[in-house]
């Protein structure tokens, strides 16, 4: 069925930025659509990319429309250490370079190419390993990284120094990066010197820096789930494709 909703805001808005904001799509993703005359309005077509929604009217997107914002490809990497999650200095290897057709766990309908736009969403540094994953889908982009995203991001941490009840405290709760307090952290011990760790925000090498603070230095970071997303048994290496139902857990869709 064509998706459709009433505009219920006190003042008009471009439609673009209104499928945006309610997850539905990217705006440069909306602004195709509309291109394709895939958009309706009171079903009059969407000719103008600039055109505003005025309180009251329902917008109607063709079938097609959601069959192409489904058809945006994601996927999950298991990336080893010595992979830049993005953009490499010369020498470096991007994690992108990885997906081929002989690391592909299950299917794929394309093997992305040079052409294939795929970016991190939500960086693993070099010196981490573990799940990546990347996308063409702004809907997915802004669930994992967006700013009011809040979805856990569980780690495997292995460290140098004692793990004292203190440290652990602190690790919770009670850190600073950058002048900002940061969001409440789930620290538990595993075994001797192994950490597991969830986040529920994603600063810059947040982890290697929180433990830091702490004098812990990591030797070993490893990431096995971002929110219902789970590395589980993906080799490293390896690829997947994100399931339909993986992507409808992490968009509320």
């Amino acid at each position: 069925m064509p998706w459709t909703r009433t505009y219920d805001e006190a003042e008009p808005q471009r439609v673009n930025r209104w499928l945006a904001q309610s997850g539905v799509c990217s705006r440069r993703e909306a602004e195709v659509l509309i291109a394709r005359g895939l958009v309706s309005i009171n079903g009059q077509i969407v000719a103008d990319a600039g055109r505003k929604i005025e309180p009251g009217q329902t917008l109607t997107l063709a079938d097609a429309a959601t069959g192409a914002l489904s058809d945006a490809l994601t996927v999950v990497l298991h990336k080893p250490v010595g992979v830049v999650s993005a953009q490499p200095e010369p020498g470096q290897v991007p994690a992108i370079r990885l997906l081929t057709r002989e690391t592909l766990v299950g299917e794929c309908p394309a093997i992305p190419d040079r052409d294939t736009r795929l970016a991190p969403v939500g960086r693993l540094d070099m010196d981490s390993r573990g799940l990546l994953i990347l996308s063409e889908d702004g809907v997915v982009a802004k669930a994992v990284i967006g700013p009011q995203s809040e979805l856990e991001k569980e780690y495997r941490v292995a460290v140098m120094g004692e793990l004292t009840p203190a440290r652990i405290a602190r690790l919770s709760h009670g850190l600073e990066l950058d002048g900002r307090r940061l969001k409440r952290a789930d620290v538990s011990v595993i075994s001797d010197g192994r950490l597991r760790i969830v986040l529920r925000e994603g600063r810059n090498r947040q982890i290697r820096r929180m433990c830091e603070l702490v004098d812990l230095k990591v030797v070993e970071l490893f990431r096995v789930r971002v929110g219902p997303v789970s590395l589980g048994n993906l080799p490293e290496r390896s690829w997947r494709v994100l399931s339909a139902a993986e992507r409808a857990a992490l968009t509320g869709g």
